[in-house]
């Protein structure tokens, strides 16, 4: 059922670009009559985007330290206007996350997968400036914890948490700079609004994702 909500939601987002799409055509006279700086706010975009993730873990949990770990961003992005300067700006990503973690009995490090889906509002602060805040949804992939004593090291991998969750809700809030009508360079900074594992122990604590993104992203119009 999860599945296929998310697969609802891309096919939503793909089906509203394709719409908008039209309407904009439709009214291309009008648009190709505007001469200000805003002129090209309202013509929809399709793209793609490629970054890196720096994640780590908030806890409440004590007795170890806790550093970050980098990882992998990709995915499709799309904008749709509104009324300036607001735009409807989804996506969908592949998300690599997790942390590393100094115990008493040694090192240990967590790789999470994710398909992230943020549902943003873009806003254009500036001709080549915007902000971005909005949900997330995350769904869990796959996640792979490896355990290094200093003699031997060990890994296993599972596909839900110890809840039996793989679904999340997160927060969002970023900027992008606009090179070219084109390409832009974003930074945001996302985290869960609950707690991965309600039964965290001494390896595996009750947290929550944390997540620096950085990237390039390119539009096609």
């Amino acid at each position: 059922m999860k599945k296929i909500f998310f697969l609802a939601i891309c096919l939503l987002i793909a089906g509203s670009v394709s719409a908008q799409r039209r309407y904009y055509h439709s009214q291309r006279g009008y648009n190709n009559s505007r001469n200000d700086d805003n002129s090209d706010f309202y013509t929809p975009s399709v793209g793609f985007e490629i970054g890196a993730n720096v994640s780590n873990m908030v806890s409440s949990n004590s007795g170890y330290s806790t550093g970050s770990l980098a990882g992998l961003n990709v995915g499709l992005t799309f904008d749709l206007p509104i009324i300036y300067p607001l735009s409807f700006a989804p996506e969908v990503l592949f998300s690599q996350k997790g942390y590393t973690a100094n115990t008493n009995d040694g090192n240990f490090t967590q790789r999470t997968n994710f398909i992230d889906v943020p549902l943003l509002a873009k806003f254009r602060v500036a001709p080549a400036f915007n902000i971005y805040v909005g949900p997330q949804l995350s769904y869990l992939l796959s996640t792979t914890n490896t355990y290094d004593n200093g003699f031997t090291t060990s890994s296993e991998q599972y596909y839900e948490n110890n809840n039996g969750h793989k679904s999340y809700l997160d927060g969002v809030l970023g900027v992008s700079f606009d090179l070219n009508r084109n390409v832009d360079l974003h930074a945001r900074y996302t985290i869960d609004l609950e707690k991965t594992d309600y039964r965290g122990n001494t390896y595996v604590p009750n947290y929550q994702n944390q997540v620096w993104q950085f990237g390039v992203g390119f539009k096609f119009k």
